[in-house]
């Protein structure tokens, strides 16, 4: 990667040399330019995938940013930066890739709803509230970002809309064992013990082990 930086910058050296062109063939030249590094930016992005699937996470991070430095439009390659920093427990980190990977990549739902939980994580919960609607704007199949968007709600104590985003939230993934224990979550918060059950239940029975603490909670309501 550093030997064909270096023939980079001198090819644009030479050009500069050069007598005035064509804009044609200055246009095929700037394209082939662009191809080169683009070339580079996909071989490093896939190194970086390979390393990070070996768990060897900080030659993943130099790969990952040798292909940013090659592709301006790498937003892929800070999604992944995002991902690795969150096991390595950096949720600043995670913002910040995530914050690249969107700003490169607007519509982009997943990075939103990576910024909304590295936010619910950091008890930022107005910021991970407007993240995660953000995400399921742009794509209502992220199922997480509904799970989060329900916690996150039940955090800054809108309990009426942990309800209603967990009841949307399990109408498109029923089967989702997780989305059923959180909109069991909200219903106890609202005092509604009969739906929490039968909400925990439906966790339980889709292979969910939810906390003690709340298994005794609710006991007293069986």
């Amino acid at each position: 990667m550093g030997l064909f930086g270096t023939h980079t910058r001198l090819g644009v050296l030479g050009r500069i040399m050069k007598s005035p062109q064509g804009s044609e063939e200055f246009l095929f030249e700037q394209k082939a330019l662009r191809d080169e590094d683009t070339k580079c930016a996909n071989e490093q992005y896939n190194l970086g995938v390979s390393l990070m699937q070996q768990g060897r996470l900080d030659e993943a991070i130099g790969a990952f940013n040798d292909a940013i430095g090659s592709s301006a439009r790498m937003f892929e390659a800070y999604v992944n930066l995002g991902y690795i920093y969150f096991k390595k427990s950096d949720l600043e980190m995670v913002i910040a890739s995530n914050k690249r990977a969107i700003e490169i990549e607007p519509r982009y739902a997943r990075g939103y709803a990576n910024l909304g939980f590295a936010y619910l994580q950091m008890l930022k919960t107005e910021e991970a509230i407007s993240a995660l609607s953000k995400a399921i704007e742009l794509n209502p199949e992220i199922i997480q970002a509904w799970s989060n968007l329900t916690n996150a709600y039940l955090q800054n104590d809108e309990v009426e809309k942990a309800v209603e985003t967990g009841e949307k939230m399990v109408a498109l993934a029923p089967e989702f064992a997780l989305g059923q224990n959180n909109l069991a979550s909200a219903y106890y918060n609202k005092g509604d013990y009969r739906k929490a059950i039968e909400h925990l239940d439906k966790a339980v029975e889709l292979g969910f082990e939810p906390h003690p603490e709340f298994l005794k909670a609710l006991e007293p309501h069986r």
